[in-house]
Formats: C-alpha cells, sequence, structure tokens
C-alpha cells in the first residue's frame, strides 16, 4: 500500500516551534518511527511552505496512492484551492492537527478541507497520524 504524507506550512520547525504546542520532536525523526511502526506501507513524504506546491503534491499522488494524510497547517483556514484540489483525486484523504484547533483562536475553527477529506484527527499530537494510516489500512 502506497500513502503519501503531505505537511503544510510550518511543520518543517516542528520540533524546534512552540514546542509547549507542538512537542519536542521534529517530523523527520517521527517519520522514521511511522515506517517502523508500518513496514508493510510504502511512504512518501512532502512539506513545502508553498499552497501551489501542496496542491501539486496533491494532484501528483491523488490518482496513485491509495491513501493520503494531509495536515495544511494554516492553509486549513484559508485555501479553498486546496479543498478543490482534495475533491478532485480519487485517494481517500485523512486531513490531521497536531493541536486540537478547535480550542485556540477562532479563525481555526474553520477548514476549507474537512468537508472534502474522508475523515479529520484532531488535537492528539503526532499520534494522529499514526491513527490516519491504520484508517487507511482498515478502509482499503
Amino acid at each position: 500500500m502506497k500513502i503519501a504524507i503531505i505537511n503544510g506550512p510550518n511543520l518543517n520547525l516542528l520540533g524546534k516551534r512552540e514546542t509547549g504546542i507542538y512537542g519536542n520532536q521534529s517530523f523527520e525523526q517521527y517519520f522514521e518511527e511511522l515506517q517502523k511502526i508500518f513496514p508493510q506501507v510504502s511512504f512518501s513524504y512532502f512539506q513545502s511552505n508553498v499552497e501551489g506546491e501542496l496542491i501539486n503534491e496533491i494532484q501528483r499522488v491523488g490518482f496513485d496512492f491509495q491513501g493520503i494524510i494531509m495536515n495544511p497547517g494554516g492553509y486549513t483556514h484559508t485555501s479553498v484551492a486546496i479543498g478543490d484540489a482534495i475533491a478532485a483525486i480519487k485517494a481517500p484523504l485523512i486531513e490531521v492537527h497536531i493541536s486540537n484547533v478547535h480550542a485556540r483562536e477562532e479563525f481555526r475553527k474553520l477548514s476549507h478541507l474537512s468537508g472534502k477529506a474522508k475523515g479529520s484527527i484532531i488535537g492528539l499530537g503526532l499520534k494522529g497520524y499514526e491513527l490516519a494510516v491504520r484508517w487507511l489500512l482498515d478502509y482499503q
């Protein structure tokens, strides 16, 4: 099974940025752990701070992979275009947020992706990615 993980803006700073919210571990370190937990999965990982690059990656993997896990970061609340890209692809997409966006600023309660994703995992830290993989494995 091929699963793509796509992370949006500022997630390249995990482990350094607002560690009280996002923790001390870099995503690269976590990604290695995820690969060990799921050796049967062929993962790809992509991170960008650029909206158009994220859309290009969604379109690139959206017809050939069996699942996508995406944390769109701040674009969750602003990008109709990323939501449209998700609606256009075949692969099921799970939206993941490390923090509980509903317990934060009011503007973070709006997601332009949730209605187009198969589901959302919010506020469970990096563990949300593992739970998303488990769901995708069961879904297939």
